[in-house]
């Protein structure tokens, strides 16, 4: 798949089959994407690849947090957009989209309680990478770069036939990920990814999320 086309392709995919996805593709998919650009080449990312047990264990603490209510206690800084903002709106397109698709209407609070664990449980897929870097780094400094990695490996992921979903929700309580996956205190844990092969018949999977002309974003100077 040339670059352009998978650009154009990559969507954040919700629902997965529950095939296993070999160790060796998801090497070769961190291997390329290890060339992602970095400031002055620091490379500040580290990945902390799930599957089987352990996966399952976090999912099962995840939800279970989520469910007890307890706050989420995130590492990293979360995204807010002002309510009357033209983000906010964007954001709430997306959600009509998928409760369409998904058969959730507005007042069912138990279907969208259910939805809402799906994104605690990296939305059933069979691997997850999580993201982390070192705090000596600060708490911005380095997620320039580790967003150029994160579209990097999504973008690899289509050549071998894979989907993902970057999601926040996988990283919200990191209590559970150094429980079980044992990430020390000295490194700040980022985000998560959610990476299997797509499941076409998932109707979340038919969202098409709409972009803005770029007429509306760009200034031209300079140019005849």
């Amino acid at each position: 798949m040339d670059v352009i086309e998978a650009v154009k392709k990559r969507k954040s995919i919700r629902g997965y089959k529950p095939d296993p996805v070999p160790k060796e593709v998801l090497e070769q998919i961190l291997e390329l994407a290890s060339h992602a650009p970095s400031a002055m080449n620091t490379q500040p990312w580290e990945f902390i690849v799930l599957t089987g047990d352990v996966l399952e264990s976090v999912r099962q603490s995840n939800v279970a947090l989520l469910n007890s209510g307890a706050p989420p206690n995130p590492e990293h800084v979360v995204a807010g957009w002002p309510r009357e903002s033209i983000y906010r709106q964007r954001q709430v397109n997306l959600a009509k989209q998928l409760f369409q698709l998904m058969d959730i209407p507005r007042e069912d609070r138990e279907k969208r309680a259910k939805w809402l664990e799906r994104g605690f449980r990296y939305f059933d897929a069979p691997a997850a990478i999580i993201l982390s870097t070192d705090r000596c780094l600060g708490e911005s400094g380095p997620l320039l770069d580790i967003g150029a990695v994160i579209q990097t490996i999504c973008l690899t992921a289509l050549h071998f036939g894979l989907g993902t979903c970057i999601e926040d929700q996988g990283t919200m309580y990191p209590e559970v990920l150094r429980k079980y996956v044992h990430i020390p205190e000295s490194k700040r844990i980022i985000v998560a990814i959610a990476i299997g092969y797509p499941d076409w018949d998932f109707p979340a999977n038919k969202v098409e999320s709409g972009r803005e002309p770029i007429k509306n974003a760009t200034t031209w100077l300079g140019f005849d």
